[in-house]
């Protein structure tokens, strides 16, 4: 909480009162304007606390009009009522005047963002533009000078784009951005870098004008409204303008990339007539506005929203008092207006976090600022945002300090006004107030006295009862003292003073250079300890006559990274540990708390942003507990800190979330704040001890002094245990109790415990931290306060320690308590086990979070029932518990019922759907409601309901009409019944088909004799036993069969009896045999009667999982009657497989598929292996008679001979199944057996067929078949092809097969190689001859006319081709006598054939031609195309 500091400024004797006031920006100086009608007017700078600066007064004999500084130089521009303009500089009191530009009253002097132009404007009309230099100094005449003819109102500067960040643009230019890479060129335009600063502005006149002036001071009008202008304001968000005219009429713009101006909103502002109006504009596009009335007026004119705030009577604001002028501040968030009575109003704006409220409700009402007078103009300025304010006689300035507070042996003081404290004393309940003659800037109290400075003077007060005694004050610039008994501790460079209290120096403590200025201070106990500026920390022991060094100096900075600043330093109560709280290198605080150890020199912390400790928590359950201390205190930073007084242990420590960390001023009023205590040990390090929000109404942390946490508070909110006592003297009765305290969660109930029990707590729960249970209970076992063990129990609902709590809930003897923990223990989730406890401890709310954190809904909603939350329920039940929605909404109409709300609870039964029984319980005595709902509803449940309620009270006719609304036929026909309508209840019965209808009129005309309609009803309503039981007693033998058809088997069986015993319809008797599932006792029946047809039919649902020896004389009976494949069936279903197969060969019956599956055994009991395969071979021998060759393999297969498989499937001719088979068994003989069947297909035009011969011969290892099926290749390529090239490559590969193979014939291999090789060699002789004509063609002449003379050419190379050869040549050559003889040669050794077959087309004719003789017809070859014959490579090797 703060409070303001007013300073009157020092003017001048004799001075005007003042009309204008004007702060700089960033510096602390303030501008004020005084007019006289007498003498003219003068302007005055003042200093930060009213100090006149007499070298810059500036006297005329006119008034001033307009004030404005320079936005970073000490310069102030001021215009003057005859038109003259001047330049100011401070402190120098230089004066620039501009030349004459101006004749009239200056309106307007508006500078640009950096200050390098300067915008002047007169009544006339006349607008100029200077140019001014990086200091602020005029440069030269004016740039342009503008004529508008009608007085200039309002001026304001566009703001400029922002410059390109350059790190970014890096970035991407190193990722390969073409664009960002161009952007660096040296060849274009210089980048623009960081902020840049806009020339372009918007100027107004009188009669409705805005003119735009470009960066080239060239002007255009842009847009023109009614009335004169009053305001001008840019939207930068929207890149619009904003006009608000004399009138209040506010008008927006947006604004054209070309300078065009378009109207988007309109709207007419509220004021009050006849009254001065102040508006201002906020950069949050807040447009704010006082026009004399008891309210402020806000526009959000980007959400387009408003609303108002209005002055609270309760903060001493007086009725009727009016708002005359308003100023905002952005960096405080502060909203100040100033009213008709001296006060200045001020609404901040409060943290609110994850909580979405209304926009007016973000403002919150302080208490106000009195400076007397009537408040005519309030504005914020300078860097450390003071505020001026002009009363109608005087300008005050006010800056705000801290509200001093201090709290020592049981004494408080809170600092209410900036003269004024309010000191409690909680050990007798005396509350004092103390008025100061002097702005208190600091306070610090103990049982004694109480101390106060404003750092410049030191005054001390003795407590005396309810009296409080000046007895001394010294002049003294310290801004930080403490006290211990009767010594004051003041700092000054380089030393602490230690100094009574008349302010004489006792004693001083000296720092060296390096150890830097004290500049904080603390006292605890005994314990003093100092901070230094350059953050070091000395301890000193006070407890004797003189102060002496606890521990040496320590330099904070070697242990703790990025230290900017020590914001304050405590020390605990026996002086082993020092607290401290820093600022980080960039000025913001630090998230961590740090813990220096006196004895061990070592640095610790805590850090509130992660919610851990430096170290880990060394105690039971760890991963438990710090996941909730993660949880609970992660994302927050300590802005207070303090050590208990006596409890050297016991730490505390007040944080608010990271976001709100920078605002340290406003914390206060903050509802998100955690009051955070800690055990902080050398052994245990830092320990959680208990975590739990700041409770409402309250300021700030004060002190920790066991059994209570002390807090400032605001007015009203008062300890609730303090004891009733006040001042006679010095306070008044209406003193407002400022501080107020709170008891530890471990003392609620114990607030007036004795030492030893607060002791015995302190240990417990110490040991209870470190989770030292066998410690914990030592400290305790003494205690035999309930109140104590509830306690106790209470705080294991924070720890989650349910065992303690079972201890706990012992002593206290709350049997129902254990027992509901205990069948809690059921519950799968630690926390809803705790949740229970929490419950029957009464702490609802902490039982409520737990169910919400485990999310069990379930267990929520029962405990919103139980607790009477109703609404809660309802809703956690629709969101997220809608499995037990219904049974909610039941119980919520049970509970209505209770209370007497019928209405409602007739709803909530009917979302229960309980509605049917419900509802008529709950109306049951008042019928008239009741039947206006029954006919409301419609419902046939309730219809059923009612109707059944008017037959109790005899109302027949009425019960019947609502019985049949709910089509309870049953009912009905009852009824009927009842009153002799039979008839009717027939046709109701036969009309709508209901059972229990129709069953009950049966057992009505059988008690009446009528059996035929007995029958008839009992058959409608399917009750078949009935009907047969009347059918047998009453002889209806035609009736029982249909009747026992269309029942059960057990009836069927009943009635087959009858039938046989009375020993007709016996065809009946058998058939409801069989159909009754009694196969045998039909067959025998059917066998004994000769029932034939109705064997027939029995026989059709035998299978194999009928009788075998049932089955055998059934398949009897179909053989003698010529039913063989009836009689197969039977045979193969009784598994009497080898007669099926014999009488299948007997009578020529093709054996199917189906039958051979079905005698194909499986398994193993049944046959064994080898009979099983005997059984299949049979089988497969059975199909290849038949010829059904794929059937016969795949027994063949079943039964493991695969060679009688490959036989079958070779007689079948299937080559794909063929070549399929032998690569699946991939066994030789197979494989040999293939390639023998492939050798008889014309493999000479399948290349893949020819491929596979070679694989299967190559798979079989028979190489010598392999080498037999190449010579045929080669063969066939002599005789069909005249190929010797593939011939003699196929010889060669049957050659290296042959070499392979083993010689098992005696020397016959040696031989069929030796002939092989010969006949290699003479088709190489001949294979060279044709390639050597081309060459040589005589010598190959030559070579083959020799290799004509080899005896055994033949079968080598055939004599037809050698000829054919020779004959060629000789007709290529002209020699047709030659060639001519050659061929009668050829035919002489071939006499059988025609020669001309080994003579080309060409040579025949030729010879024909040039001899002269006749040729026949040769008979030419079928020859094949080139590109049509299919290349075989036969080397496979």
């Amino acid at each position: 909480m703060a409070v303001y500091f007013d300073h009157r400024i020092e003017a001048p004797e004799n001075s005007d009162v003042p009309s204008q006031l004007t702060w700089h920006s960033t510096l602390p100086l303030l501008a004020v304007a005084s007019n006289s009608l007498t003498t003219g007017g003068n302007v005055d700078i003042y200093l930060q606390q009213g100090e006149y600066v007499e070298s810059c007064h500036i006297e005329r004999p006119h008034q001033p009009t307009v004030l404005r500084w320079h936005p970073s130089k000490s310069v102030l521009a001021l215009g003057w009522e005859n038109g003259e303009v001047l330049l100011l500089t401070i402190p120098s009191g230089e004066k620039t005047v501009l030349s004459n530009v101006h004749t009239a009253s200056i309106t307007l002097l508006e500078w640009s963002s950096f200050g390098s132009r300067l915008v002047t404007g007169d009544q006339a009309g006349v607008l100029a533009v200077w140019k001014l230099d990086a200091r602020g100094r005029l440069q030269g005449n004016h740039q342009v000078k503008h004529e508008y003819s009608k007085p200039l109102t309002c001026c304001i500067f566009r703001p400029a784009l922002p410059g390109i960040d350059v790190a970014k643009l890096a970035r991407a230019s190193v990722s390969g951005d073409e664009s960002a890479l161009d952007m660096f060129s040296w060849k274009g335009a210089p980048l623009k870098m960081g902020p840049q600063e806009g020339l372009i502005f918007y100027v107004s006149t009188a009669d409705g004008k805005v003119h735009s002036v470009d960066e080239h001071c060239k002007t255009n009008t842009l847009l023109s409204v009614e009335g004169s202008i009053k305001k001008l304001f840019f939207l930068q968000k929207r890149e619009a303008l904003a006009v608000v005219t004399e009138t209040l009429m506010l008008s927006q713009y947006t604004l054209g990339p070309e300078g065009g101006a378009q109207e988007f909103m309109k709207v007419k502002l509220s004021s009050k007539p006849g009254q001065s109006v102040d508006i201002i504009w906020t950069e949050s596009s807040l447009l704010i506005t006082a026009t004399g009335e008891q309210i402020i007026r806000l526009w959000d004119l980007e959400r387009d929203d408003n609303y108002i705030l209005s002055l609270d009577e309760t903060l001493g604001f007086d009725r009727g008092e009016m708002i005359n002028c308003v100023s905002y501040c952005a960096a405080k968030e502060i909203l100040a207006a100033g009213t008709s009575q001296g006060r200045i109003a001020m609404w901040k704006t409060v943290v609110q976090p994850n909580i979405r409220v209304d926009t007016k409700t973000l403002w919150k009402l302080q208490t106000p600022t009195e400076i007397a007078g009537n408040v005519t103009q309030l504005q914020w300025g300078s860097s450390q945002n003071l505020l001026a304010a002009n009363n109608s006689k005087t300008v005050l300035i006010l800056c705000e300090h801290v509200m001093s507070a201090h709290f020592s042996q049981q004494v408080a003081a809170v600092q209410l006004t900036p003269t004024q404290l309010t000191i409690t004393q909680f050990t007798t309940g005396v509350h004092l107030a103390l008025q100061s003659d002097m702005h208190i800037k600091g306070v610090c109290v103990n049982k004694d006295s109480v101390t106060v400075w404003n750092g410049k003077v030191v005054t001390v007060y003795e407590l005396s009862g309810t009296v409080l005694r000046n007895t001394g004050s010294f002049p003294c610039d310290s801004h930080e003292v403490a006290m211990h008994g009767e010594n004051l501790y003041t700092v000054e460079p380089n030393r602490v003073q230690i100094r009574t209290p008349q302010g004489t120096v006792k004693q001083l403590l000296t720092f060296s250079k390096s150890e830097g200025n004290p500049v904080l201070l603390n006292v605890c106990q005994s314990y003093l300890v100092v901070g230094t500026d350059t953050a070091h920390i000395r301890v000193f022991d006070l407890s004797r006559r003189d102060a002496k060094a606890h521990c040496g100096a320590k330099n904070l900075a070697d242990e703790i990274a990025n230290l900017g600043a020590l914001r304050s330093v405590k020390c605990n109560a026996n002086g082993s540990q020092v607290s401290i709280l820093i600022s980080q290198v960039n000025g913001r605080p630090d998230h961590k708390v740090y813990f220096y150890d006196v004895e061990m020199d070592t640095v610790t912390h805590f850090d509130f942003f992660t919610g851990r400790p430096s170290s880990g928590i060394s105690q039971q359950e760890e991963s438990e507990k710090q996941q909730f201390q993660e949880t609970e205190l992660s994302g927050r930073c300590p802005v207070s800190h303090f050590w208990d007084e006596s409890e050297p242990r016991l730490f505390v420590c007040e944080t608010v979330p990271v976001s709100s960390e920078s605002s340290s001023n406003s914390f206060a009023d903050m509802v998100d704040v955690s009051v955070v205590t800690l055990f902080c040990t050398q052994e245990h390090g830092l320990l959680l001890q208990d975590c739990y929000p700041k409770p409402t109404g309250l300021q700030a942390l004060l002190a920790l002094d066991v059994p209570y946490y002390y807090f400032s508070c605001k007015p009203g909110e008062r300890d609730p245990g303090l004891i009733e006592a006040s001042s006679t003297r010095g306070a008044p009765s209406q003193f407002p109790h400022m501080v107020s305290r709170r008891a530890l969660r471990d003392f609620v109930g114990l607030e007036n415990c004795e030492k030893s029990t607060r002791d015995a707590m302190l240990n417990f729960s110490f040991f209870l931290t470190i989770g030292d249970m066998d410690e914990a209970f030592k400290s305790i076992k003494l205690i035999k306060s309930k109140a104590v063990w509830e306690n106790m129990a209470r705080m294991c609902v924070k720890t989650r320690r349910l065992d303690v709590a079972r201890v706990c809930l012992g002593n206290m003897g709350n049997a129902r308590a254990a027992k509901a923990l205990k069948e809690a223990e059921a519950e799968p989730e630690p926390e809803a086990q705790v949740a229970m406890l929490a419950i029957q401890l009464g702490m609802l709310e902490d039982a409520e979070k737990l169910y919400k954190s485990c999310q069990r809904h379930d267990l929520l909603n029962t405990f919103y029932q139980a607790s009477g939350q109703w609404q809660q329920a309802l809703e956690t039940a629709e969101i997220h518990d809608r499995i037990h929605l219904r049974t909610t909404y039941y119980n919520y109409a049970k509970y209505l019922e209770s209370m007497g709300d019928k209405t409602l609870a007739l709803a909530y039964y009917e979302k229960s759907d309980t509605h049917r029984v419900e509802v008529p319980r709950m109306l049951q005595d008042d019928t008239s409601s009741l039947e206006i709902y029954v006919n409301r509803m419609k419902d046939k449940s309730i219809y059923k309901w009612w109707a059944q309620y008017l037959e109790s009270q005899s109302d027949m006719d009425s019960a019947l009409l609502f019985y049949d609304l709910a089509q309870d036929y049953l009912s009905l026909v009852r009824v009927h019944c009842y009153m002799g309508n039979i008839q009717e209840a027939s046709q109701i019965a036969n009309d709508t088909g209901d059972r229990a209808a129709s069953y009950h009129l049966a057992r009505h005309y059988e008690g009446h004799d009528d059996i035929k309609q007995a029958v008839h009803f009992y058959t409608r309503a399917q009750a078949y036993n009935n009907a047969i039981r009347l059918c047998k007693e009453n002889g209806l033998d035609d009736q029982l069969m249909n009747l026992a058809l269309l029942s059960n088997p057990e009836d069927m069986m009943e009635a087959a009896c009858y039938y046989e015993e009375k020993g007709t319809h016996m065809d009946r008797a058998v058939s409801l045999y069989h159909k009754a599932g009694y196969v045998s006792k039909a067959l025998e029946l059917a066998f004994a009667t000769e029932q034939f047809s109705a064997l027939m039919l029995i026989a059709e649902d035998l299978n194999e999982n009928s009788d075998p020896a049932l089955l055998a004389r059934c398949s009897d009976f179909f053989i003698t009657h010529s039913q063989y494949e009836k009689s197969v069936e039977l045979l193969v279903a009784a598994k009497k497989y080898h007669q099926a197969l014999e009488l299948c060969l007997t009578q020529n019956m093709t054996i199917t598929e189906e039958l051979a599956e079905r005698m194909t055994v499986t398994d193993s009991k049944d046959m064994s292996e080898e009979a099983r395969r005997g059984l299949l071979e049979k089988i497969a021998d059975c199909c290849m008679r038949q010829g059904n060759y794929h059937l016969a393999t795949k027994k063949y297969t079943q039964a493991g001979n695969k060679p009688k498989a490959m036989r079958a499937l070779l007689k079948s001719g299937d080559t794909e199944k063929i070549i399929f088979f032998a690569n699946v068994c991939r066994q030789k003989e197979l494989f040999i057996m293939a390639a023998n069947y492939l050798q008889s297909l014309d493999w000479r035009k399948n290349p893949e067929i020819l491929k596979t011969i070679i694989g299967f011969y190559t798979k079989g290892r028979v190489p010598d078949l392999l080498a037999g099926f190449y010579e045929a290749c080669a063969q066939v390529e002599i005789d069909d092809y005249q190929n010797y090239e593939k011939a003699l490559d196929a010889l060669t590969e049957a050659f290296k097969c042959l070499s392979k193979a083993k010689d098992t014939s005696g020397g016959q291999q040696e031989a069929r190689l030796a002939d092989l090789q010969h006949k290699i060699t003479l088709i190489k002789k001949f294979v060279h001859i044709r390639r050597l004509y081309a060459e040589d063609a005589d010598e190959a002449v030559r070579l083959c006319e020799a290799l004509l003379d080899e005896p055994t050419l033949e079968p080598a190379v055939r004599i037809g081709d050698a000829f054919g050869f020779l004959v060629e040549h000789h007709c290529q050559q002209g020699n047709f006598q030659v060639a001519y003889h050659k061929l009668e040669e050829l035919q002489k050794l071939l006499p059988s054939q025609n020669v001309r077959y080994y003579l080309s087309q060409a040579s025949l004719e030729a010879l024909q031609k040039k001899m002269g003789i006749p040729m026949e017809p040769a008979d030419h070859r079928n020859s094949v195309r080139e590109e049509d014959e299919v290349e075989e490579d036969l080397n496979i090797s």
